[in-house]
């Protein structure tokens, strides 16, 4: 470990990416603490402190407790991912936007802009009727009124304040996309779940002195999530190895090929995406529903929140669904089975072409059930329990998947960086095991 964090020292490209990576999380951080003018803060957390668990605990642990404060990043970076998976549906259904995507890096530049322009719409519907439900929470904060002055005044500015703070939130990504190290998107969510950590000890901790939480309890969940990170770690390594043959070819007097590798396909090759899409669609007619002061749409509300059953229901759909999904749109079994056949490779046993791509696909279709299948019970069962037994900070499955994904996927990142250059990485015996000949 000392002897990877030593090498990053030795290598300038990767720390300079590893520096803006860390100062531009750190002013998305700040930004977090920033808050919306017209707003009474106090009878807003006194409200955040009676919904904990709901569908409000959930859109705050996507925003790193930006909506608890609605400061200016209180959005977060959902209306982003909301306009990302519309987008990908978007080319399935609409034949032109595919054709432009698959035009090149012109193409993609073009899809990417129109996901922005996605973004601010989806930004500025949310923004307004946040905006509106917080004129109406005066009877919920213990009569306390939430907005100062309300009015189409605070709404428009409420309105342009989310949707610019969205807007900077989504470019700060692309920056650390770009320049500096892992995904930016899953790391500015990654930060917003760990950066609530701390809070969350502590008032739990409080709970355990008053009395209110058993420490026996607390002893178990933290058991649990010990046990459920291990499964998270194990699953993630999880791949089905496919053999594959390169046939020889003799060119003047060399001879090339002959040697036998493998095709990798992760049981999760979808990654942290699928939870955090599912999420997002949940999360966003809940959101406008949430503040339109209606019984019907509130008791609507209450079904769809997390730990009700439809709920779950809902979101285990959605994860195995865009487990499908995303595998689909970024794997492509025929392109891959062209490529071994163009290099002269092929599946033992098997011809090359479609009947590769057939075996590729009902491999592929097989191994994503089961990577499906171990995201939604990891997002799902935590949360479960920890609904069950009343704990109070939203921290279930879901926020550990992505923890712990998003980390692994970092570090994999800082790996291929340092071994590109001829550097060992952090995990020193397992790479110099697997280099051993």
């Amino acid at each position: 470990m000392l002897g990877g964090l030593q090498n990053i020292a030795k290598i300038p490209e990767l720390k300079r990416r590893i520096i803006v990576t860390l100062l531009l999380l750190a002013v998305y951080r700040i930004g977090c603490h920033i808050p919306t003018p017209g707003i009474d803060a106090d009878a807003l957390m006194s409200f955040f402190a009676r919904h904990r668990g709901t569908i409000f605990g959930l859109f705050d642990m996507f925003s790193g407790g930006a909506l608890e404060r609605l400061s200016v990043f209180a959005l977060g970076i959902m209306p982003y991912i909301s306009a990302s998976i519309i987008m990908e549906l978007m080319k399935v259904v609409i034949p032109a936007l595919d054709k432009l995507y698959k035009e090149g890096e012109a193409g993609q530049k073009k899809i990417k802009q129109y996901t922005r322009y996605g973004t601010v719409i989806l930004s500025a519907i949310q923004g307004l009727g946040i905006s509106m439900g917080l004129e109406g929470m005066g009877m919920e904060s213990g009569g306390v009124p939430v907005v100062l002055h309300p009015g189409w005044a605070f709404r428009l500015m409420t309105v342009l304040t989310l949707t610019s703070g969205t807007a900077f939130i989504m470019w700060l990504g692309e920056q650390i996309t770009e320049r500096g190290i892992g995904n930016g998107i899953s790391l500015i969510i990654f930060a917003g779940i760990v950066a609530r950590m701390p809070s969350a000890i502590i008032n739990t901790m409080q709970l355990v002195k008053t009395g209110e939480i058993g420490i026996i309890l607390i002893f178990l969940i933290m058991i649990l999530m010990i046990a459920v990170v291990g499964f998270i770690v194990f699953m993630e390594r999880g791949q089905r190895r496919i053999p594959v043959q390169y046939a020889r070819r003799v060119v003047g007097r060399r001879m090339y090929g002959g040697q036998t590798t493998h095709l990798p396909l992760k049981v999760n090759s979808a990654g942290v995406i699928p939870p955090i899409f599912a999420s997002s669609i949940l999360m966003f007619p809940a959101t406008i529903a949430t503040f339109i002061n209606v019984d019907w749409v509130r008791r609507a509300t209450e079904l769809i929140s997390p730990g009700a059953l439809i709920h779950e229901i809902l979101y285990v759909i959605f994860i195995i669904f865009f487990c499908y999904f995303y595998t689909a749109v970024t794997f492509n079994p025929v392109d891959v089975a062209e490529n071994m056949k163009k290099y002269g490779g092929y599946i033992p046993g098997l011809r090359p072409g479609k009947p590769t791509s057939d075996y590729i696909e009902r491999i592929l279709s097989r191994i994503t059930l089961g990577g499906a299948l171990y995201v939604s019970f990891v997002c799902v069962m935590p949360t479960v329990l920890v609904q069950r037994f009343n704990v109070p900070f939203y921290f279930g499955g879901t926020a550990l998947l992505i923890v712990v994904g998003v980390a692994m996927d970092t570090v994999g990142q800082i790996e291929s960086h340092m071994l590109t250059r001829h550097y060992e990485g952090f995990m020193k015996k397992r790479i110099g095991g697997r280099t051993r000949r």
